[in-house]
């Protein structure tokens, strides 16, 4: 296995051997060939080596897996073995440390093949296996991927051993990667905590206070709990600095969970009201108690889930055209929840206008036939949709992370919001529903067709409600009994905010998501839940209208 493992690393840096400079390789290989008592000061030299090779071949070197290979020539090549391609009898090839390629007979100009005993490895001994291994502790601070050059900076760091402080000064002359430049100067102040002078203990101190460093947090609560009198127990100056930085980094992430907690309740108000505009039309303006608008969004849903697949059939999943199909699904989503809820509204809703009970019955039978439905065509386990590249990851701002998808939401709502209102007030349908709405008698008797009105008023808030399940596709996976999930929720922001009025919605989803959010963390999931709620029902004793009740002359 660790032989495979070697072969694979040294195979994935032989493209970028052939880049690598001639002196770097030059060391390298010098030290493979080193005179046995010069061998182990020529490995400890090769600390902060830039070169692709290093890695594999210290490896392969120190699990007895690199090879002296002699080609007839005065100096044998380093090499590792590899299986040769095509060969039933098991031989392998050697591929040169120099450039990666395989190691040619010089009267043949064939690769060399060698029985996998016919090769004596490279001797090792205590020593060395040491210096190699103190080689390859370090050798992730110049690893091409700031990834790993961070890891492993921040490995050196909580190791806090000295010998590793002048190569993590000379690399931080040298990096150009912010959060790697980060991760260096909070490994340097770790590792200074140990230096014998006072001062610099205390600038380390100040240095990883200001970095608002957790890991430094837990060792300064471990040195301050220390008794006085205890080996290593911080002097009083010290012992100030550490509870002074304490403070200060336990005061920057109470912010930081702050204001993270508020950007996750703006998302989750985001999702609420994106959830609960659609309700806020079907339910609010019309007056029809839709318990299948759950079962509309994830119609939404697996329309989303439906495009994906197609693009991934028609262009690949890992195409750059696949990363599009969610711009494209937030159409379909939109027609196909707008369809069925056409269809609801011709086959069930239209026969049950000013019956709210029988209309509340009605349509939870159609939302368990909609479950059912789900089940049958799609399966009883969840979906899973992957996010668009675009949509995947985030950025963080002064230590508060964003998600892209969150984020996605929060400004796809505000367009759904600004959308709904233009509909409603600058458009004729608009203008049409809100006169049926507010007076059916009076829109009918001066030739407005309130029948077309409802069906095309109860179509658009469907249509909302398959947008805002496209939205959570994004979020977590699709099943039949998701919408059960959100119904509740979204009768609460409807209700709350003003029956019938999109600004109350607005209002009471992002006041709901963000006090969730903010409760969660002090109370629990359960418990936030049940206060919100509580609190939503004294609101409504208080307010019965909700925050912005809804008049007109067909209620004065």
């Amino acid at each position: 296995m660790l032989r495979t493992l070697s072969i694979f690393l040294f195979l994935l840096a032989a493209a970028a051997l052939s880049a690598a400079p001639d002196a770097s390789r030059a060391r390298l290989l010098a030290a493979l060939v080193a005179p046995a008592d010069q061998q182990v000061a020529a490995v400890r030299a090769l600390v902060g080596l830039e070169d692709a090779a290093l890695v594999p071949t210290l490896t392969a070197w120190r699990a007895a897996e690199l090879y002296l290979v002699t080609t007839g020539t005065a100096s044998p090549v380093p090499a590792l073995l590899a299986p040769l391609p095509g060969d039933a009898d098991g031989r392998l090839q050697a591929l040169a440390v120099a450039d990666g390629l395989p190691v040619k007979d010089p009267a043949t100009g064939q690769p060399l093949t060698f029985a996998p005993k016919e090769l004596k490895a490279l001797d090792t001994t205590a020593p060395l296996r040491r210096a190699i291994r103190d080689v390859l502790e370090v050798a992730g601070v110049a690893d091409p991927s700031p990834a790993v050059r961070r890891e492993s900076i921040e490995r050196l760091g909580q190791s806090r051993k000295a010998d590793h402080l002048p190569l993590l000064q000379a690399r931080l002359a040298i990096e150009f990667s912010p959060a790697v430049r980060s991760a260096l100067q909070d490994a340097i102040a770790f590792i200074q905590l140990a230096d014998p002078a006072v001062e610099v203990r205390l600038q380390a101190i100040t240095d990883l206070a200001a970095a608002h460093s957790l890991a430094a947090a837990a060792r300064f609560k471990e040195q301050i709990a220390l008794p006085a009198d205890a080996p290593g127990a911080a002097s009083p100056v010290e012992l100030a600095a550490l509870k002074t930085a304490v403070k200060t980094i336990e005061d920057h992430w109470s912010r930081v969970n702050f204001f993270g907690n508020l950007f996750r309740g703006l998302s989750a108000g985001s999702v609420l009201l994106l959830i609960a505009l659609g309700l806020a039309i079907t339910f609010g303006l019309m007056g029809v108690i839709n318990m299948a608008h759950g079962e509309l969004m994830v119609v939404g849903a697996y329309a989303t889930f439906v495009v994906q697949n197609l693009f991934a059939a028609a262009f690949g999943p890992g195409s750059l055209a696949f990363n599009f199909y969610f711009l494209a699904a937030l159409p379909v989503a939109f027609a196909a929840a707008a369809l069925v809820g056409l269809v609801i509204e011709r086959g069930v809703i239209q026969f049950l206008y000013k019956r709210p009970l029988e209309s509340l019955l009605a349509t939870w039978g159609v939302s368990l036939a909609l479950q059912q439905t789900f089940r049958l065509v799609f399966g009883p386990a969840n979906v899973q949709i992957n996010a668009p590249a675009w949509l995947q990851g985030g950025t963080a701002l002064y230590d508060v992370a964003f998600a892209y998808n969150r984020l996605f939401v929060i400004g796809f709502a505000v367009l759904v919001v600004f959308g709904v209102w233009l509909v409603l007030n600058r458009t004729p349908l608009g203008l049409l529903v809100r006169a049926v709405m507010q007076n059916r008698q009076m829109a009918s008797c001066i030739g407005v067709k309130t029948t077309r009105v409802n069906m095309l008023t109860f179509a658009f808030g469907s249509g909302l409600a398959g947008l805002a399940g496209a939205c959570l596709s994004q979020l977590g996976n699709v099943g039949p009994g998701m919408g059960q999930l959100h119904i509740i929720d979204a009768f609460m922001v409807v209700v709350s905010g003003g029956v019938g009025n999109v600004l109350g919605s607005v209002a009471a989803s992002l006041g709901i998501g963000v006090t969730d959010q903010l409760l969660q963390p002090v109370l629990g999931a359960v418990m936030g839940k049940i206060l919100v709620l509580f609190a939503i029902i004294l609101f409504l004793q208080w307010r019965p209208g909700g925050l912005f009740p809804t008049r007109s002359r067909s209620l004065d």
